[in-house]
């Protein structure tokens, strides 16, 4: 487990739709960063930089669109190195260093992609 904090948050969404993002993001030259895939849920986790401003109108369109941010205090699970766990959580992107892309350049792309409206753009 790792704690959310003024260093380390999460945002995590459908796989689906994490999956477009992260094309985008490579296309886009943009690095990635660690991102946890969650099989059972299909849902992805992606580890960034805790910058999105706490804004009400903000998180209810992260709701509506199944997108969560972690908050100050949350716990983050992170995939187990035990091989009969990865049907819980594995890396669909592995750390590589302590690197981790702004929140806010994530949900920009997620905005990119469509996920905050019904088009898909990228």
């Amino acid at each position: 487990m790792a704690m959310v904090d003024d260093t380390l948050g999460a945002i995590t969404m459908p796989a689906e739709l994490a999956a477009r993002v992260r094309l985008h993001m490579q296309r886009q030259g943009i690095r990635l960063g660690p991102i946890i895939s969650h099989p059972r849920s299909s849902r992805w986790t992606w580890l960034v930089r805790p910058d999105i401003p706490d804004d009400v109108a903000t998180f209810a369109r992260l709701f509506r669109a199944q997108i969560a941010v972690a908050r100050p205090g949350g716990e983050i699970a992170l995939p187990s190195p035990v091989r009969r766990h990865r049907g819980f959580r594995c890396w669909s992107q592995a750390p590589a260093d302590g690197y981790r892309p702004s929140g806010m350049v994530v949900l920009t792309a997620v905005d990119a992609c469509g996920g905050l409206s019904r088009r898909h753009r990228c």
